[in-house]
């Protein structure tokens, strides 16, 4: 299999792989299985290797290293591992979900990294999924230069409620047909536009209004 080859992976049941990349479309189209049960078990070998890192490698306690894990084992998180390694390139998709875009689809682009780590844990075992892990990922982690982390909302809500003021998130704009709609959304605060984000989803819209809020906060402007 090319994307083996090219990650440099010592793989011994192809199959594996092949059925990590299996989008239950295909799946049913085709009779065979999807990268639901191998989801599953790469959520756990991922968890599990991102939380040894952190405990052999910070003084945090177990809440701060709970939150910090949520931040690199998390829908954002796995859909750029998945897109830097080119996994969604090589995904097996049924006619419909091809033709509504589903080689970019943020959910099914972040499964298929978990799925992916469960196979390379059956055919190879934890300590090359670890090599892996910390080969691909946990220099993201190091350096910071990505942020994974999405609930700017929560963030946002606990600063306005020490001052008692009311915050709302508005759709502004929608724009595209049903399976690809675009949404912009305003963040207002005692009525006042503080942020505004625009996505495919009203929930990342909102957040991307809530980062452009705190930021402004950031820059020295009151909210």
């Amino acid at each position: 299999m090319e994307l083996l080859t090219k990650l440099g992976i010592p793989y011994k049941d192809e199959k594996l792989y092949i059925t990590a990349l299996t989008h239950t479309s295909f799946a049913n189209e085709n009779k065979v299985d999807s990268y639901e049960r191998l989801e599953y078990l790469g959520d756990a070998v991922l968890e599990l290797i991102i939380s040894e890192y952190l405990y052999k490698n910070t003084e945090y306690g177990e809440g701060k290293m709970t939150k910090v894990r949520s931040n690199y084992v998390c829908e954002n998180a796995n859909y750029e591992y998945s897109t830097r390694l080119g996994l969604n390139e090589y995904l097996r998709l049924g006619h419909g979900e091809m033709e509504r875009g589903g080689k970019y689809n943020k959910t099914i682009v972040a499964d298929i990294f978990e799925s992916f780590m469960g196979a390379m844990y059956l055919d190879l075992g934890f300590e090359q999924v670890k090599s892996f892990v910390y080969k691909n990922i946990i220099p993201l982690i190091e350096s910071r230069s990505v942020d994974f982390f999405d609930d700017y909302k929560s963030i946002l809500q606990e600063l306005v409620q020490t001052d008692k003021k009311s915050i709302s998130y508005i759709v502004v704009d929608e724009q595209g047909p049903a399976h690809d709609k675009t949404f912009t959304v305003e963040v207002k605060i005692d009525n006042i536009v503080y942020g505004i984000g625009t996505a495919h989803s009203k929930k990342e819209a909102e957040q991307i209004a809530a980062r452009d809020a705190l930021t402004k906060a950031q820059d020295g402007i009151n909210l």
